[in-house]
């Protein structure tokens, strides 16, 4: 049973058509994830839903009694109420919104709304909204600033919700655990998928082929019906007549048009043999330490996600490698060749009377990418910015157009390290996509603070936690690896304890105290490292052996002027693989020493 339909919609804003003579309908038992990219009206369908704006044409209708809750991008607070008075709305079952506000980690529920930060007034609204009374939720964004434990908790309270739901949100593995059904917005239509995430990804891409089939066919039926009509035919029977008829319908059909794609591109930037080395960096505020005598270096081409609880330290850390704040204790030493791109969690204020075109040109009138020299104007479409919007003023973008204007001004600077706060905030699905592609093929460091778990096992190769006391705790992997490799540990601790207990209850304490105390501290090689350091010299060696082969091969080609441009881009990417194993074998060499020192020590 439909209790929601919207019949024949449209919507304009200025000259650009939102919804298109769109239709949907919403049944019992609904969980939809809305897609679609920015732009494309999700915000403002939640809105119209939630009956704060009205479609230009068509009609919503709503079942009779119907009880809407709805969480915006942008909640309205009084700056004098405390959470509670704001979170509870002078209800009495009170207990839920506190239960509601400790899962989303406020504690304080005294504190003035006007004190909160701007990710805390989001959770103290998520609070408020899930413990109204509803038929239908209305989320929009709801996992922004959100931490991994809060998600999963909001992941499980929405799957056991029986109610409607229908929710804007970039997080893919969220879409995949809550949604049983896809609304796709594309060209100011509606497209309706029964299915999660992943399902949803198939079945487009089965639809994009049938749409494309259809108009094969419908260009080899227009073929021959020209050439009929070349042929010289007079429509004096009615039989004549409807066949022109059918000729001309099948000139006016129009050929499904492929979804765009944000494209990126960027020339690469030399990075020299130093890169970032954080020296025992430790950071506090007041008596709280955030990050406790941290000391790495960063390698290069690496990819870090950094994790960790709200209010960690994850954000302090990235400004401190960006140079905007300065630790308490220790040394962030960058080498002389890294150009550093910050993305950060907030877009920076924007002249909102500029053209989106001039914000660019401030930036460079050419960009230089792989392919070439290319003007800003063209970067600006290959990010979605059609021609007429690029002449528009900054203040007609959507917040998710703003963010990924702002993203494309870090990217055109020709950086060779990025550093990303919370990048997928705000930013649409297929821009993620692509950002991801365009991480996997960056020629530089990344270092990204991310509570999307997909994104992070899309771009990451090593998860640092912030844990209690400041502590980073080091896994191998993408986030799932992460997962995994954390329920190991504590398994392991499990077992410690449990053997413990056989010991005597002295030995158990002590077992489980010591092994809390060597756990960050212990020093000691990862499988994949291990593996590495037994066979670097071998690699080495074979490296040097391939590039003394390609030097006598150049003698033997000295005449063929091909094959010895071959062989000198050959031996070039031998000679960078060689420098990039010796500072690897440098960087193993100088853990193994320090493990057998520690070792000494015991």
């Amino acid at each position: 049973m439909n209790i929601l339909n919207l019949e024949h919609i449209s919507k304009l804003f200025g000259d650009k058509m939102i919804f298109d003579d769109a239709s949907f309908g919403v049944q019992e038992g609904d969980k939809v994830g809305i897609i679609g990219i920015n732009g494309t009206g999700k915000s403002t369908l939640l809105r119209m839903i939630a009956g704060e704006e009205e479609p230009d044409g068509g009609q919503i209708v709503r079942q009779n009694g119907l009880k809407i809750a709805y969480l915006s991008q942008s909640p309205v607070f009084e700056p004098e109420d405390t959470v509670l008075t704001y979170a509870s709305d002078g209800k009495e079952d009170a207990w839920i919104v506190q239960s509601n506000l400790t899962r989303l980690g406020i504690m304080d529920f005294q504190a003035k709304m006007k004190t909160l930060s701007g990710g805390q007034r989001r959770r103290a609204a998520l609070a408020k909204v899930l413990a109204e009374d509803f038929d239908l939720l209305l989320l929009d964004e709801p996992t922004n600033h959100l931490d991994d434990e809060m998600i999963v908790w909001l992941e499980n309270y929405l799957k056991n919700y029986r109610g409607v739901i229908l929710m804007v949100t970039h997080d893919r593995y969220f879409l995949d655990k809550v949604s049983n059904r896809i609304l796709e917005i594309s060209r100011g239509q509606f497209y309706s998928y029964e299915a999660n995430y992943s399902r949803f990804l198939e079945l487009k891409a089965e639809r994009e082929e049938r749409e494309l089939a259809s108009e094969r066919k419908r260009q080899s039926i227009l073929r021959m019906e020209m050439e009929w009509a070349k042929r010289g035919c007079r429509a004096r029977t009615t039989k004549q007549r409807a066949r022109l008829d059918r000729l001309e319908a099948l000139k006016n059909g129009r050929a499904p048009l492929a979804d765009q794609a944000v494209e990126m591109d960027a020339a690469e930037t030399r990075m020299g043999k130093k890169t970032i080395e954080l020296k025992h960096i430790t950071k506090s505020y007041g008596d709280r330490t955030v990050i406790n005598d941290f000391d790495y270096i960063v390698l290069r081409n690496q990819r870090l996600g950094i994790i960790g609880p709200n209010g960690c330290g994850k954000s302090t850390l990235l400004r401190m490698i960006a140079g905007e704040i300065a630790p308490d204790s220790g040394e962030v030493d960058i080498g002389e060749t890294i150009k550093i791109g910050y993305f950060a969690q907030e877009v920076p204020d924007m002249d909102e009377d500029k053209r989106v075109i001039d914000y660019i040109r401030d930036i460079g009138e050419y960009v230089q990418t792989k392919e070439g020299r290319i003007s800003a104007s063209q970067m600006l479409e290959r990010f979605l910015f059609t021609p007429e919007m690029q002449y528009t003023p900054v203040s007609k973008l959507s917040g998710g157009e703003k963010r990924r204007l702002y993203l494309l001004s870090i990217l055109i600077r020709q950086v060779n390290v990025l550093l990303l706060d919370e990048p997928s905030n705000d930013l649409d699905i297929p821009t993620l996509t692509i950002l991801e592609d365009y991480l996997n093929s960056f020629s530089g460091i990344v270092i990204a603070v991310s509570h999307d778990r997909y994104f992070l096992d899309n771009i990451a190769d090593r998860i640092f936690e912030i844990g209690d006391g400041g502590h980073l705790v080091q896994y191998e992997g993408g986030y799932t690896d992460y997962l995994e490799a954390r329920e190991k540990r504590s398994t392991w601790k499990a077992e410690a304890e449990k053997e413990g207990e056989k010991q005597g209850q002295k030995e158990k304490k002590d077992s489980v105290k010591t092994w809390k105390q060597n756990r960050p501290a212990k020093l000691k090689f990862t499988f994949k490292e291990q593996k590495e350091y037994e066979t670097i010299d071998g690699d080495i060696a074979n490296l040097e052996e391939k590039i003394q082969q390609i030097d006598q091969d150049m003698m033997a080609n000295a005449t063929n002027s091909l094959r010895l441009s071959e062989l000198s881009k050959e031996k070039e990417k031998a000679e960078q693989a060689l420098e990039e194993k010796m500072e690897r074998w440098v960087y193993l060499n100088d853990l193994a020493e320090k493990i057998e020192r520690q070792k000494e020590e015991k």
